[in-house]
């Protein structure tokens, strides 16, 4: 397979250009102009942070890959999905207060927000997925389906299952719905906290398969009956039913990039990460850890695999930072040191090339690529 094109700037600056105007100018050379916008809805995927954590990227970037499209002639939305844990974003109403108490409107970012699975998590787009091998049918956030032109904008970091999260991760679980998560992280059963739970009759009343029942004032759900469908847990006002994580990590990143796949199958699609405040966890996390690498910079391409295989080993060619949960494992394990992966070292259970190479095989993108440096400082 031809080597796919990765286009990098470091986050150098200088008097005639800061780092909003460094991002336009990679986006013009990585040929984001080649993609025809015109009057053509465009979702912006990012995450906008979970509140208490300060790794998220800041609204500025969104701005400035919103206003190129408009200026491409697209009608640009920032657009993530509810989460599936009990959080600030798990509806869409505490997901956009999430969104603007980090700063992120449409007087800051000059776009709309459009949580994409709806209210409550549950307005999805049964999506095929070509070669799927563990999902046929990836329930996608349905704003996110109906938008013509993808580009995802993703926080390069580490991650406690995945090992890193980039563009897969904010694609794949991203753009999943409740259920689209919870089908991602384990074997799609749900289950009820009788603590939390107040036998209300919210998840019988949306179970098309007579699962939950009642017992003793709380809800039981039958996982006989139960199709892992997630919508219980949509609807649950107590955030009483949670999913069981039981799928492996190799499984978890496999379907990541299914779900990937579903989501840009078929449609122009573009790809930046910013490579900043390299913590340890996702930014679902309401708290963030010190960055284990320096920042390193800003990168694009049209392939998801390549930039973040590209990203990976930029990250992974850092110096580690004295200090943080890399360099006290690091300190522990001297051995480890020695395989020069940066990620591995931060969280031992992960392997994630398993999803990069995973995403090869289904034809999402390679893993080889030429990066392409630009001197734009």
């Amino acid at each position: 397979m031809e080597k796919a094109k990765v286009y990098f700037t470091n986050m150098r600056t200088s008097v005639n250009i800061n780092l909003l105007q460094k991002l336009e100018k990679l986006m013009d050379k990585a040929g984001i102009g080649q993609i025809n916008f015109d009057r053509k809805f465009t979702a912006i995927k990012l995450h906008f942070g979970e509140p208490g954590n300060l790794a998220f990227l800041r609204p500025n970037y969104a701005k400035v890959v919103a206003d190129k499209v408009k200026a491409l002639g697209g009608k640009p939305f920032l657009t993530d999905c509810n989460t599936l844990y009990v959080g600030r974003r798990k509806d869409a109403l505490e997901h956009m207060d999430a969104a603007y108490e980090n700063g992120f409107s449409p007087l800051s970012t000059g776009c709309q927000i459009i949580i994409a699975d709806g209210l409550k998590g549950t307005d999805e787009a049964y999506v095929p997925v070509p070669k799927g091998k563990y999902v046929k049918e990836a329930k996608i956030g349905r704003a996110i389906m109906d938008a013509d032109v993808f580009i995802s904008l993703s926080h390069f970091k580490g991650h406690e299952m995945a090992g890193f999260g980039g563009a897969i991760k904010n694609i794949g679980m991203g753009c999943g719905s409740r259920a689209g998560k919870m089908e991602q992280h384990s074997e799609g059963k749900p289950h009820v906290n009788p603590q939390q739970c107040v036998g209300c009759g919210n998840c019988a009343r949306i179970c098309a398969q007579d699962a939950p029942t009642l017992t003793n004032g709380k809800m039981v759900i039958d996982h006989d009956k139960c199709v892992g469908c997630g919508r219980c847990i949509g609807v649950c006002p107590f955030d009483a039913i949670s999913p069981d994580y039981k799928t492996s990590l190799d499984i978890f990143n496999k379907k990541m990039a299914e779900y990937t796949l579903a989501v840009v199958y078929g449609r122009p699609s573009f790809h930046i990460a910013v490579i900043t405040d390299v913590s340890p966890n996702c930014d679902c996390h309401s708290e963030n850890d010190i960055p284990f690498v320096p920042n390193i910079g800003l990168a694009a391409s049209f392939d998801p695999v390549a930039l973040d295989r590209a990203c990976a080993d930029l990250v992974n060619q850092a110096p580690v930072i004295p200090g943080s949960i890399l360099d006290e494992h690091v300190q522990e394990n001297p051995g480890e040191a020695s395989h020069h992966d940066h990620f591995h070292n931060v969280a031992p259970i992960t392997d994630w090339t398993t999803c990069l190479q995973y995403a090869e095989e289904i034809g999402l993108g390679t893993q080889h690529y030429e990066l392409i440096t630009l001197p734009l400082a």
